[in-house]
Order: structure tokens, then sequence, then C-alpha cells
């Protein structure tokens, strides 16, 4: 798995957990939508951290509690 799928994975899982949809980025956090689709779609290969960093932030998500998850072992970039 790529680390932007894993990613992408991670970031449906808590927005699952959270009830949060991708308008909730854009009103809560400020993310473009361009950016939110794209990561979420996977279309985006290089995710920066501060990119991550403000999107888990939106849910109320410490950054070390979005890479404390085993999908993260999966991955072989």
């Amino acid at each position: 798995m790529s680390l932007a799928e894993a990613i992408k994975n991670r970031m449906h899982s808590l927005m699952r957990e959270k009830k949060f949809t991708q308008y909730d980025f854009y009103v809560k956090g400020g993310i473009a939508k361009s950016t939110v689709s794209q990561v979420l779609n996977g279309t985006r290969q290089r995710v920066a951290i501060k990119t991550i960093y403000e999107m888990v932030s939106a849910m109320g998500v410490p950054l070390s509690q979005f890479f404390d998850d085993p999908i993260f072992n999966e991955v072989a970039d």
C-alpha cells in the first residue's frame, strides 16, 4: 500500500468515527476544497505534513493519534 493510500484510508476512518464530512474541512478547518478532495480521493501522491495536521486538527485529533494506527505498518512506498 502506498503512503498516500494509507493516509486516505486513515482519514476516512477518522471521518466515520468523528462523523465528519468533507464540507466540515472547508468550514471548520478552512482547508481548500481541492486539497481535501485530492487527499480523500487518493489523487494527491504527496501529502504535506502540514496538510495532514490541518485536517486532523479540524477533527480534534492529535497528529500523533493519526499516525498511531496499524495501517501505516502496511506502507511499502
